[in-house]
């Protein structure tokens, strides 16, 4: 495996996000659609909050149904910037792909923003590294 490749190599960078004022629903129909797990908030290009799948399920009685299902009737009583991580630790484009493996092995996280000079660049997740990973061993 090379040694110094940059994060840019396997992050995402064509984003889907949201913003302050997007509804829950509007979240769950964009993981669902793109089949994600992690979607940055942002303000402009400005990185906010991070919002993951298991934040939605975590409000919604998930345990309770079949997986995957979410009771949506709580989404009215909550906001995105109440449900996501507010304070999100971010990565550079000037990163390393063993720079970012690194933080995510010692976050309880699976995705980090790829922040430069404020705004978000790119995403990068855990798959994002076990597929380079299966790909370069």
């Amino acid at each position: 495996m090379k040694k110094g490749v940059p994060i840019t190599r396997i992050m995402t960078k064509n984003l889907i996000t949201l913003s302050l004022e997007d509804d829950l629903a509007t979240a769950e129909r964009l993981f669902k659609k793109h089949r994600i797990r992690h979607i940055p908030v942002t303000s402009g290009a400005q990185i906010r909050g991070m919002l993951s799948y298991t934040d939605l399920m975590r409000i919604s009685f998930a345990d309770a149904l079949h997986e995957n299902e979410i009771d949506d009737s709580v989404y009215d009583m909550f906001t995105i910037e109440q449900i996501m991580a507010n304070n999100v630790i971010s990565v550079t484009s000037q990163n390393t792909v063993r720079e970012v493996a690194e933080q995510l092995a010692k976050k309880e996280f699976h995705a980090l923003p790829v922040v430069d000079d404020g705004i978000l660049s790119g995403i990068v997740t855990t798959t994002d590294l076990i597929n380079y990973f299966l790909e370069n061993c």
